[in-house]
């Protein structure tokens, strides 16, 4: 991993878009710091569009959608992404799974999380579970004390054994039934809100993230940055950023846009 010092000027002119995690990449010890708003506003005001990716539930990402300086954001891992046009007051909202195979998934989840709760002592269903269509959130570290990573390992072998997705973020591990991820909701919301093919444009977007279910994203784009907390993270990648920033978390988010904008 390079400096974001190193992020090329000749590569800087050409962003047009910056995609980003939240959860230690926006945030830092579970708050967001104004830095990242006026971040993302110094974004909008340069017409480059801001779009977080995320582990997050959908009732968060109806608000983010709302309030956020952002032009839509994927949620749950790549189940869905929202997208709000303030000028029509409308939301789009586009799942990867219909309702009732969601509905139907939920139930095999709710047979994982039994057994997770069983064989790992210490977890815990996350906080915002009661907001999520589509996954099953288990918190190892954001509203439990600290976990080790062999914990989360654990967990998500549990998810896999049962023939489900899991990906570990910094503070939960997240599981589903789908061929989706991040990065294949992205390419969808590329194509369909955007108009644009994300593998053209790929050298035109900046993505930030911290944790290994970023790793589709760090792999995919050259331009790839991790805020420097990633480094907790570097034997369980199995992709790594191009670039890394100083700062942890949403005050590594302002310095690498800094750093972009900077042109």
């Amino acid at each position: 991993m390079k400096s974001i010092e190193n992020f090329p000027l000749k590569n800087k002119r050409h962003i047009r878009y910056v995609l980003s995690d939240i959860d230690d990449t926006l945030t830092i010890n579970g708050r967001l710091p104004a830095v990242v708003f006026a971040a993302m506003e110094d974004l909008g005001r340069a017409g480059i569009r801001v779009v977080p990716i995320t582990g997050r539930p959908a009732g968060w990402c109806d608000h983010i959608a709302r309030m956020w300086p952002v032009d839509g954001l994927v949620g749950e891992n790549g189940a869905f992404y929202f997208r709000y046009d303030d000028r029509r007051k409308k939301m789009t909202r586009r799942y990867w799974k219909s309702m009732e195979a969601r509905q139907r998934d939920r139930e095999r989840l709710d047979a994982i999380c039994t057994q997770v709760l069983a064989q790992v002592p210490g977890c815990a269903v996350a906080a915002d579970q009661a907001y999520r269509e589509a996954d099953l959130a288990i918190d190892f570290c954001e509203d439990v004390p600290a976990l080790p990573l062999s914990a989360a390992t654990a967990i998500k072998a549990i998810f896999e054994a049962a023939g489900a997705t899991a990906k570990i973020s910094s503070i939960h591990v997240n599981g589903w039934f789908g061929d989706y991820d991040k990065l294949s909701m992205s390419r969808l919301m590329f194509k369909e809100i955007f108009k644009e093919d994300l593998d053209q444009v790929r050298d035109q977007v900046v993505f930030c993230g911290d944790s290994p279910n970023d790793a589709p994203m760090f792999a995919f784009f050259s331009h790839s940055v991790g805020v420097a907390n990633v480094r907790a993270f570097e034997n369980q990648l199995d992709a790594s950023p191009t670039y890394v920033t100083h700062n942890a978390g949403g005050f590594g988010f302002a310095e690498m846009v800094a750093v972009v904008l900077d042109r």
